[in-house]
């Protein structure tokens, strides 16, 4: 299987441009040889269907770093479920560096922050994938590039800004305006109760193409 067979559908151009030409596959995991064992420790079969068809999909995909949460997961890769109900989560990928929290998926799916509480950054992984993809086109198109944090973030306008909505933004979200774009980035400053770390960039003086590029979703083939 090439490259490019293996990025996934149902994501934008935009994310499978990224994924093709920064990502690289380090190789999946076998979650099947774990099955007896997970099961053993009284781990719901249907956990582990999740994490092997999480793994099946993500399993070894190597991205550039985030700008935030020190760059996010070396590798996606699915790891051994934790519960109990109705909380099911498992882990999402190694971190880059130390951190306080761990990056896992959640019982719907949702792609976040673990540190004795959960805070869901996007509704599904593929959010996480296109908010990577997002910032790396905005980086490249805009003129001018603003950050803020902690109360300045509160302070932020959105007046006349629209969510994007590829990026499925929970704790984290991308406003798109007449010719800038925000990201907005709380899940930090959530999971560790620390509202200092909330922080936005403003990616400003963006025209048709630096607001949208390739941001038509591609269905995955049948």
């Amino acid at each position: 299987m090439t490259v490019s067979e293996r990025i996934p559908g149902g994501i934008t151009r935009r994310a499978q441009y990224f994924i093709g030409c920064h990502g690289h596959w380090t190789g999946r995991s076998d979650i099947e040889q774990y099955r007896a064992r997970w099961m053993e420790y009284g781990i719901p079969e249907a956990q582990i269907d999740r994490v092997a068809a999480f793994e099946a999909v993500w399993g070894g995909l190597a991205l550039p770093p985030s700008p935030h949460y020190d760059g996010g997961p070396r590798t996606l890769s699915g790891d051994i479920p934790e519960g109990p109900d109705p909380d099911w989560h498992f882990g999402a990928g190694a971190q880059r560096t130390a951190l306080p929290y761990s990056f896992v998926i959640g019982p719907g799916g949702e792609f976040g922050l673990h540190a004795g509480k959960w805070v869901p950054l996007h509704v599904s992984v593929e959010g996480w994938v296109e908010a990577l993809a997002l910032a790396d086109h905005a980086r490249r198109c805009a003129r001018a590039t603003t950050m803020l944090t902690g109360g300045a973030v509160d302070d932020l306008e959105l007046e006349g800004f629209e969510a994007v909505p590829e990026v499925a933004g929970l704790a984290d979200t991308w406003w798109r305006g007449s010719d800038s774009l925000i990201a907005v980035y709380r899940g930090e400053a959530e999971v560790m109760e620390a509202p200092q770390c909330k922080t936005a960039t403003i990616y400003a003086g963006l025209d048709e193409w630096g607001l949208r590029g390739l941001d038509d979703i591609v269905r995955p083939s049948k």
